[in-house]
C-alpha cells in the first residue's frame, strides 16, 4: 500500500531524510518512531505530497507521490503535527468546506461529516467556533477532516498530542478499528504509543532507520541482549569464578552485601543459563534467593539507537 525507495531530503548541506526504504502492507498499522527531529515529519510530509523529496521514489495505493500527486491525494488522509484549521469557522462549516475541496457532493458532504464527527466525539461541538476549542478539541476536528473523505491510507503526525488520559486511550481504540478498513502510519516519539497500537515499528534516527520489525521481533532483538540478575551467598570470588567458568557466560559483575552477592550476569546472545547457574549453586551449597532475566525496555533499546545515531556509530 505504500512503499518508499531510497529517499533522500536535504535542505542544502543538512540532509533531513538519508536514502530511506520501507514498505506498508494493506492493513497494517505501522509505527514511524523517533526522536524530534529525526526525520519523521518530512518523510511523511513526502508521502502526503506536501513537499517534494531531493531523490528516491515513493508509491501509495499503486501512485507514485511525484508524478501522480492528485490520485495519492484522493486515498490518503492526513493528519499533521501542527494540525492547521481556520480558527473563525465553526465545526461543520470547517469540514464542510474540507468536503467541498475534496469534491463530495452534499449529501455525501452530510452523512461524512455525521459519520466523522460521531467518531471523533465531536457531536457536542459541531456548531463551536474552532478558535474556542481547546488543543484536545482541535486535535480531534485534524483526525475528522483526515478521515471525512474515508482513505484508504491514514498518516497521522503525533495524533495525541494535546489529549487528556482518557481521550488518549480513546484515541488508541479509534486507531486500532481504523485499521480494521484502512491502512495507518502513525508518526511518535512516544514509545507506549507506538506500543499499545501499532503491529510494527520503524525507528528512524538521525534521517536513516536504525530498526525496523514487529513489536515481537524488536522485543526479541531487545531480549538477545538481556542479563541475568542473581543473589548468591558464597565467597565473592569463588562464586563469580564459578559462574564466569559455565559456557554462555561473558561477563559476571558483582557486590557483596550482608553475606550475599548480588550479581549481573552477561550471556552470549540467545543462551539462557539460569538452569546451570541454579545446578551449581545446589551442588556447592550456595544459597540463591533469586535468579531472574532482566528483560531490556522498548525505551532503553530506543534510547541506544538513538544515541548510537547522535554520535555516528
Amino acid at each position: 500500500m505504500i512503499e518508499v525507495k531510497n529517499l533522500t531530503k536535504s535542505y542544502g548541506p543538512v540532509l533531513a531524510v538519508d536514502n530511506v526504504s520501507f514498505r506498508v502492507e494493506a492493513g497494517e498499522i505501522v509505527g514511524f518512531l523517533g526522536p524530534n527531529g529525526a526525520g519523521k515529519s518530512t518523510t511523511l510530509r513526502i508521502l502526503t505530497c506536501y513537499q517534494p523529496a531531493t531523490k528516491g521514489s515513493a508509491r501509495v495505493a499503486g501512485f507514485d507521490v511525484f508524478t501522480q500527486s492528485m490520485e495519492v491525494r484522493r486515498r490518503i488522509g492526513y493528519l499533521p503535527e501542527g494540525n492547521p484549521l481556520y480558527p473563525e469557522m465553526r465545526v461543520r462549516e470547517y469540514l464542510n468546506f474540507r468536503g467541498k475541496l475534496r469534491g463530495m457532493d452534499r449529501p455525501g458532504r452530510e452523512s461524512a461529516i455525521k459519520r466523522v464527527t460521531d467518531r471523533c466525539w465531536l457531536g457536542d461541538f459541531v456548531e463551536r467556533p474552532i478558535g474556542q476549542l481547546s488543543k484536545g478539541m482541535r486535535q480531534r476536528v485534524g483526525l475528522a477532516d483526515a478521515l471525512l473523505h474515508d482513505p484508504e491510507v491514514v498518516v497521522l503526525d503525533e495524533p495525541t498530542i494535546g489529549l487528556d488520559p482518557n481521550q488518549i486511550r480513546e484515541t488508541r481504540r479509534l486507531i486500532s478499528e481504523l485499521a480494521k478498513r484502512h491502512t495507518i502510519i502513525l508518526s511518535s516519539h512516544i514509545l507506549p504509543e507506538v506500543e499499545a497500537v501499532c503491529e510494527r515499528m520503524i525507528i528512524i534516527a538521525g534521517g536513516k532507520i536504525r530498526a525496523s520489525g514487529s513489536i515481537g521481533q524488536i522485543r526479541d532483538r531487545i531480549k538477545g541482549a538481556s542479563r541475568l540478575i542473581a543473589e548468591v551467598r558464597g565467597p565473592k570470588q569463588e562464586v563469580e569464578s564459578a559462574i564466569s567458568g559455565i559456557g554462555g557466560v561473558r561477563r559476571v559483575e558483582g557486590k557483596a552485601v550482608d553475606g550475599w552477592n548480588r550479581l549481573r550476569i552477561d550471556g552470549s546472545e540467545g543462551k539462557d543459563v539460569r538452569e546451570e547457574i541454579a545446578a551449581l549453586c545446589a551442588r556447592r551449597n550456595w544459597g540463591l534467593r533469586e535468579l531472574r532475566l532482566e528483560v531490556g525496555s522498548l525505551e532503553e533499546f530506543f534510547t541506544q539507537i538513538t544515541a548510537e545515531a547522535a554520535t555516528g556509530a
